[in-house]
């Protein structure tokens, strides 16, 4: 049995928490809820353990559209420590506003890229899942609106920079090794240049304004588990 190794695990869930949502988000939350007890489960099959495992949420929406709502993002949550916190923040997400159609995604991808990641231990995984049924604005679209955050890249290209490339050895702010983005998104402007261009890189495509699977939540607990060994 292979118990050598600490695994430290950290996830970000980036929640569309937009109108169009409404009839998946019930299922995302469920998900987030339970996906201590389904990690720590499908790991002992595999003879891994986890010693630490951190989420932190994102619920985003759309700055021109929401003002102060558009964006909620929280600090990690040591599971199971800090369960009750969490559910408490999971459950008060509601799928509302978004104005048009396009939503501010790739902030939220931002805020998730500039986490405070564990490096510490032998083994490191750092994911970053986005769910979403939108089509993103461009990075910056509502940068001039003074609820825009500061600090947030000037377009696609740095925030590019911000993920970095192991290929051409150009750092970003996560490890080139540990980092893993699982991508549900319409294949639309902005995503599939992602999920054609940036490295380690899961995407599912879903078509805009059809929601996503059921089946999403088990590729992702199926994806973590094989990347770690």
């Amino acid at each position: 049995m292979n118990f050598n190794f600490d695994y430290n695990v950290d996830m970000v869930f980036c929640i569309d928490a937009t109108g169009s949502m409404g009839g998946l988000i019930e299922k995302v939350k469920d998900n987030a809820l339970n996906f201590y007890q389904d990690v720590q489960r499908m790991m002992t099959n595999k003879q891994k353990t986890i010693a630490q495992l951190r989420v932190r949420v994102i619920a985003f929406r759309d700055y021109a559209a929401d003002g102060d709502d558009a964006m909620m993002v929280t600090d990690f949550f040591n599971l199971p420590e800090e369960e009750k916190d969490f559910e408490e923040t999971v459950r008060s997400i509601h799928a509302e506003g978004g104005g048009d159609i396009p939503e501010d995604g790739l902030e939220a991808l931002a805020y998730a890229i500039r986490s405070d990641w564990n490096n510490a231990g032998t083994k490191r995984r750092h994911v970053i899942v986005v769910w979403t049924d939108a089509p993103t604005h461009e990075m910056g679209f509502a940068k001039f609106l003074p609820n825009y955050p500061n600090g947030m890249p000037e377009d696609l290209r740095e925030l590019t920079q911000w993920w970095g490339d192991a290929a051409t050895q150009e750092r970003g702010y996560m490890d080139q090794n540990a980092k893993r983005l699982v991508l549900f998104a319409p294949e639309a402007e902005y995503w599939s240049q992602i999920m054609d261009s940036w490295d380690n890189v899961a995407a599912y495509p879903a078509k805009a304004g059809e929601g996503l699977k059921e089946v999403d939540y088990q590729q992702i607990l199926n994806m973590l588990a094989n990347s770690i060994g």
